[in-house]
């Protein structure tokens, strides 16, 4: 039942929206020739009934589709309906103010759309033509944030000071891998370029902070002889974020999503990657020691909290220096800064900077700010710090506009 009801409210959706697109389509070519009005008229409502006819297909038996597949088609669908509604706005709001005109002056004025502009293009043209346009803008740009932005995959360096660091870790060097999604890849071209990026930078040692799947450990099958490249003299850390649990799928069985986390932690010990699921671990340089601790996923709010930080904690006291790996930077605030003030650094993922914003210098802006306080880059109170990486991969869409995938480099210097 629930499937007949989301088939036919998307049909419905697609239908009208097209509807009133249609119209700023059916003026904007009134002075082609017949045969190219109806080339174009068909291709647009071949569209609309390949659209419906894919969701139909989807919800009724998506398994006919490999999840490639599945997936191309929902982002096509997505891209093209969410550009349209930008068309359909600028429709609806003259429409308003055309309706307004008209109530204002009854007859007694001439319709506006019949209204010359200077350049002899009545008002409704300009106007549809305009729809148009704020159509093909976001769709361009979507597009080109799959086609240049999924692996255009950015350093971002930045230098921590502490004053309890020993001198055998004075300069160390962390490279930082957050949210990998591998379910979303779609070019391993893409992702060897992004790994071989992280090794020319040779850091000492490498933390991956959750996320390695979207739901299933199978994803990252086709991409482990690519990850097990991962390598650092000190070794390689990792922890789990809340994609990697599965709570996002519905399983046939709970001993199903068991055994899925299960070989998600063993796909970890394959890539040679020590993973930390509330525990941690002593990094010794010539005699010289400091502690990391990693976390299981705790996120504030509505997100999961298997992670139990006292009980990673244990047995680190005695170290000058705690470095904590924790999905969730709202981890950060809710418990780490007010029950563990001797973590000197915290290193988080999860936003993903929405993968969409603004970064110029020092100016940042994406709609992730309105959700974490913390949603990118380096975060400072007192003597505790935060870093937030905005993620190697990407999730739902498969591209990114503005903020780009990011391999951190983080340098520890004595204060």
């Amino acid at each position: 039942m629930n499937k007949v009801v989301l088939i036919v409210g998307f049909s419905l959706f697609f239908i009208l929206v097209d509807l009133y697109v249609y119209q700023a389509i059916k003026v904007s070519i009134h002075g082609f020739s017949m045969g190219w009005r109806r080339g174009i008229n068909i291709l647009f409502w071949a569209l609309t009934g390949l659209s419906i006819i894919s969701i139909v297909l989807i919800n009724l038996n998506g398994d006919m589709f490999t999840k490639d597949v599945r997936r191309l088609i929902v982002t096509s669908i997505s891209i093209l309906y969410f550009s349209k509604i930008f068309g359909v706005l600028t429709l609806l709001i003259d429409d308003i103010f055309h309706g307004i005109q008209w109530l204002i002056g009854k007859f007694n004025k001439p319709e506006t759309s019949k209204i010359p502009l200077e350049n002899g293009m009545s008002r409704s043209e300009f106007i549809s033509k305009t729809s148009l346009i704020t159509m093909a803008v976001p769709m361009a740009t979507m597009g080109f944030g799959i086609i240049s932005g999924a692996h255009n995959y950015r350093i971002r360096r930045r230098t921590i000071h502490l004053p309890n660091l020993p001198a055998a870790f004075d300069g160390i060097t962390i490279g930082q891998l957050s949210d990998i999604h591998s379910g979303s890849f779609f070019s391993r071209k893409g992702v060897k370029k992004g790994i071989d990026l992280l090794l020319s930078q040779k850091p000492d040692t490498i933390f991956f902070t959750g996320d390695l799947v979207n739901d299933e450990a199978s994803e990252v099958a086709k991409y482990k002889d690519l990850f097990s490249k991962v390598k650092a003299p000190l070794g390689v850390y990792s922890t789990l974020g809340n994609h990697d649990y599965g709570d996002y799928k519905q399983w046939r069985s709970v001993e199903e999503k068991q055994k899925n986390l299960s070989d998600l932690i063993q796909t970890h010990k394959e890539l040679g990657w020590d993973i930390m699921l509330n525990e941690n671990r002593t990094l010794k340089v010539d005699g010289e020691e400091i502690a990391i601790i990693g976390v299981e996923n705790w996120g504030a709010g509505r997100f999961s909290k298997y992670g139990d930080l006292e009980l990673a904690h244990q047995g680190t006291q005695d170290k000058p220096v705690k470095l904590l790996l924790s999905h969730d930077p709202s981890h950060w605030d809710a418990q780490v800064r007010t029950q563990f003030s001797d973590i000197d650094v915290m290193f988080a993922g999860h936003t993903h900077g929405f993968q969409f914003g603004v970064e110029i210098g020092n100016f940042r802006w994406s709609p992730s700010q309105y959700i974490y306080k913390q949603w990118a880059d380096l975060y400072r109170n007192d003597n505790q710090y935060l870093y937030v990486n905005r993620g190697f991969g990407f999730l739902g869409y498969p591209g990114r506009i503005g903020i780009y995938p990011e391999i951190t480099i983080i340098e520890l210097k004595k204060a």
